[in-house]
This record gives C-alpha cells, sequence and structure tokens, in this order.
C-alpha cells in the first residue's frame, strides 16, 4: 500500500505526541508548548481523514458489493443469498486484519464472528450489526432496482443501504483504517448476524452459548439515526416490540356476495370494526392494562427531549401528509420514542386481484406490531393483545391470534464511560456535542446483551429518519457513510483512554 509522505509525517507524529510512546523511547515528558503545537487529537483527526479520503472510491465499491447481494431474511429463496453474505462479510473481516474470523452455522442463518485483541489489559468493544435485510416489495415502487445500488444527489439507494449494511460495514472499515495506521487502541470483537429482521432468535441462542468468547466492556450497534447531520444525537433508549397476526374467519368458503350478503358476517368487516376499536378518540390503546407498567417520563425528561431541534411543517412535508396523527397529550418525540404504540402493518382477505369479483370472504387477516416502552413486557403485551382480541370477536366469527417475535425496551445509561467516549467522538468528529434523544425502533437483542453478557450499549447511528427504512427507495447518504467511518475510531480512542 503507497501512501502520501503527508499520512506518513502525521503518523510518525501522532507516534511522538503520545505520552507512552514519549516516555518508552525517549524518557522525556510533554511540555504544554509542544503539546499545544502536536496534538495527538488533532493528529489523528487528520490521520483518520486522510485514509478516507485517499480510500473513499475503494470503501464505496466495497459498499455497493455488499448491497447487490439479496439477503433477505424473511423469504426462504434468498437462502444462499444469505450465505453468499455471510462470506462477503467474513472475508471483507479477514482482509481488515481480524483473527479467528468464522461463520458460525445456526439453526437458521450463519452468524459471522471475528476478533482482535491486541492486549488483554485493554478494554473490549464487541461490534453488533446485521447484513439481513428487509424484503423490497412492493418492487414497482422502488425508482431503481433495490439491489442495484444507485447513486442520486450523493444518496446511495439500495435496500440496506442504512439497515443495516451501511452501518455495519462501517464498523469493518473503521476497524480496517485503525488496523493500517496503528492506532487501534483497544480490543475488539465482531458480531454480525442473519436474522434481525425476523427476530434474531437463533442469535439469543449463539449469545447463551457462547458469553465467554463474546466477553466484552461495552456493545457498540450503528443501527440507529440521528437527528441530522447537522444536528447530530445520541439514542439513548429503544422501544420494544411484540409482532403477532391475527385471522377472523366466518364461513367455511367464499360466498357469493349478492346471495349471501346481509345474512352471514363478513369477516373484512369485522376485521376492520375490531382494529379500529383498539385505538379510542384520543388515540388512546384501549386494551385492559396495556399502560399499567409503562414508566411515565417526568417533567425536566419531557422537557429535555422536546429540545431537540424540529420543524412540523417539514415533518409533514416530506411524508406528504396534511396532519399528524397520535396519542393526544404527547408530542411527535414523545410519540415515537417514549410512547407504546399499536400500529397494522398489513390487512388482507377476499379478492385483491384484477377487476371484480363479488365475494363475501371466508377469512380476513392482518399484521399487527405493538412497540413498547420500560417497564412493558413483550410476553405480557402479547397476552393482553390476545385475551381483549377473542374477547371482543362477535360469535358470528372466529379469531386465532399467533405470535411471531418480539423484544424488549431499553434505556442505556448517559453516564457510563463508553456513553462519554461516544458523545467525545461525535462532538469532535461533527464540532458540536451530540443530543441525547429516544429511537423509535426495536433491536431486541439489545435486552438479551445486558441480561446474558452483562453488558450496557451504545446506541451510535448515522442513519437519518428520512432514509426510508423498510420503505421502497431506502436510502443512505454517502457523506453519513464517510462520516461513520471517520467517527468510529475516534470512539475506541475515547472509550481506551476513559477506561484507563
Amino acid at each position: 500500500m503507497i501512501l502520501g509522505s503527508n499520512f506518513f509525517v502525521l503518523w510518525f507524529l501522532n507516534l511522538l505526541g503520545n505520552r507512552n510512546n514519549i516516555k518508552r523511547y525517549s524518557g522525556f515528558s510533554i511540555g504544554k508548548t509542544f503539546k499545544h503545537y502536536i496534538c495527538p487529537k488533532f493528529l489523528i483527526m487528520e490521520l483518520i481523514k486522510q485514509y478516507v479520503e485517499q480510500h473513499k472510491q475503494r470503501l464505496l465499491d466495497e459498499l455497493f458489493e455488499l448491497l447487490r447481494l439479496p439477503s433477505v431474511s424473511a423469504d426462504p429463496k434468498y437462502k444462499q443469498d444469505i450465505l453468499k453474505t455471510a462470506d462477503f462479510v467474513a472475508q471483507k473481516l479477514l482482509e481488515a486484519g481480524a483473527e479467528h474470523v468464522e461463520v458460525c452455522q445456526t439453526a437458521g442463518n450463519p452468524i459471522v464472528y471475528g476478533e482482535k485483541i491486541t492486549d488483554a489489559s485493554k478494554p473490549t468493544v464487541l461490534v453488533y450489526g446485521h447484513y439481513d435485510v428487509q424484503p423490497a416489495d412492493p418492487l414497482e415502487l422502488w425508482k431503481t432496482p433495490p439491489f442495484e445500488p444507485t447513486v442520486r444527489d450523493g444518496k446511495i439507494y439500495a435496500r440496506g443501504a442504512c439497515d443495516d449494511k451501511g452501518q455495519f460495514y462501517m464498523h469493518v472499515k473503521a476497524f480496517e483504517l485503525m488496523m493500517q495506521t496503528g492506532t487501534l487502541p483497544c480490543n475488539i470483537k465482531f458480531m454480525i448476524e442473519g436474522e434481525e429482521e425476523v427476530g434474531s432468535s437463533n442469535l439469543s441462542i449463539f449469545v447463551k452459548q457462547h458469553k465467554t468468547r463474546l466477553k466484552a466492556d461495552v456493545v457498540l450497534i450503528s443501527d440507529t439515526s440521528m437527528i441530522s447531520m447537522e444536528n447530530p444525537s445520541l439514542e439513548t433508549g429503544l422501544r420494544g416490540l411484540s409482532y403477532l397476526e391475527v385471522e377472523v374467519t366466518g364461513p367455511n368458503r367464499d360466498l357469493h356476495s349478492g346471495v349471501y350478503g346481509g345474512a352471514v358476517a363478513n369477516p373484512a368487516t369485522i376485521l376492520a370494526k375490531m382494529i379500529a376499536s383498539l385505538h379510542d378518540e384520543n388515540n388512546h390503546i384501549t386494551i385492559p392494562g396495556f399502560y399499567n407498567k409503562v414508566v411515565e417520563l417526568t417533567d425536566a425528561e419531557r422537557k429535555a427531549l422536546n429540545n431537540a431541534p424540529y420543524n412540523e411543517d417539514e415533518y409533514k412535508k416530506d411524508l406528504d401528509v396534511n396532519e399528524l396523527w397520535g396519542e393526544k397529550g404527547y408530542s411527535t418525540f414523545e410519540r415515537t420514542g417514549t410512547r407504546p404504540t399499536l400500529e397494522v402493518n398489513g390487512i388482507w382477505g377476499g379478492y385483491i386481484g384484477e377487476g371484480a369479483k363479488t365475494v363475501l370472504p371466508s377469512k380476513a387477516q392482518a399484521k399487527i406490531s405493538m412497540r413498547l416502552v420500560p417497564d412493558q413486557t413483550s410476553e405480557e403485551i402479547t397476552q393482553l393483545f390476545t385475551a381483549h382480541f377473542e374477547k371482543i370477536a362477535p360469535a358470528s366469527v372466529k379469531v386465532k391470534v399467533t405470535p411471531h417475535h418480539g423484544g424488549e425496551p431499553v434505556v442505556t445509561p448517559t453516564d457510563s464511560i463508553a456513553y462519554r467516549a461516544a458523545q467525545k467522538a461525535i462532538t469532535e468528529s461533527f464540532g458540536k456535542e451530540p443530543i441525547p434523544t429516544r429511537g423509535g425502533g426495536s433491536i431486541p437483542i439489545v435486552a438479551l446483551f445486558e441480561a446474558e453478557l452483562g453488558i450496557k450499549t451504545v446506541l451510535m447511528g448515522f442513519g437519518l429518519d428520512s432514509d426510508a427504512l423498510h420503505s421502497p427507495n431506502e436510502k443512505y447518504d454517502i457523506f453519513n457513510y464517510y462520516k461513520g467511518i471517520e467517527t468510529i475510531p475516534l470512539f475506541h480512542k475515547y472509550f481506551a483512554e476513559l477506561s484507563e
């Protein structure tokens, strides 16, 4: 690898600027004037920027290779693509300098593991991410093919661009940068899974079976978002999830709507009424006991949360809606981060093809997700929903509720060494201190890490809410991708320093 002369000068000055190295090699200490003019912080930032600038096209090309692999975990027909993606990730970890890299087989999709242990006395960071992606449907709504990454206006459009390929791959490339520049200050482990989008059931088994192997001081995840690049933020919590499917059955077959309509209950109509009854006039969820364990924010916490920059007109314009909707008495930030919700993710029944077919359907179904907040649990909320849904069903239909997967809500400490390291890294990289926010999404494995490994997580994401996660035309800004690669090494630097 041929690097510019400035790069080597910066590397050498960084070596000299490190107090420990100076003591080791020359026996003198750094005076105030020397530290002022040759600041290790400045040198490392310049070292990072030069590396990214020198390799930026390759860094982008590699991400595009990854995005071209359709690693959809929800659809079995993509199984071979899942395996190819796992192999790709493993190969890139090896090339970056990781050791003991392994594609670990599970009952489902494989988990990619790799590590670099430089010194057992140094702190260890466990990097988590996922290489699986959501289905791209509906395909007709994509402006360009979902698995052929396309750049428009400085943004990468592809399924998985932000969630989570673009974000976890920043960590692989940041690791490469630290290895190539000799600046890796702590131990690092990678665990990249292939089932996050379908509940991570096999990862939980893997974690429980490999506690010693996964031993670390903190988990670092980039699978979340910032308010904006102008207003960087750090998420301090995630909502939990209860995801299930409901089925309402009426007659034993589809019926002629003229012959039987008006005499037999229509499951589609009944299902619509049942779902509509799950919210009252204030958009409050009506399931008995649903809010019993919700931890309400203090007035001070609500005020701090709502101090984040927010323009409602821009928010509505981005979504092309005339009015916002949600639980009465709460702001948008509160509704999307600190309040529980119930949403219909899909609903169907009867004839939905082209043209007309006058039938009274035998069945109607819906997929429903509930986002949870402390101290709700996915198991209890699933039970409460099931009991209520069965109770409100009229005798004219039969109801079946099938749970799919869930996860628990988490809140991360803001006074930990790891959180302060993330604060310092973002402040240095962006020139502005990050705003603490609450994330509306769910990463079910975070609560498991705490329960099984006894370690907390730092949520240092670089996506944006406007990146169309799980939607057609998902995107990720190229600027955000490079910015993540620049910022992640600073986290490791400060985490190592603050841990001393």
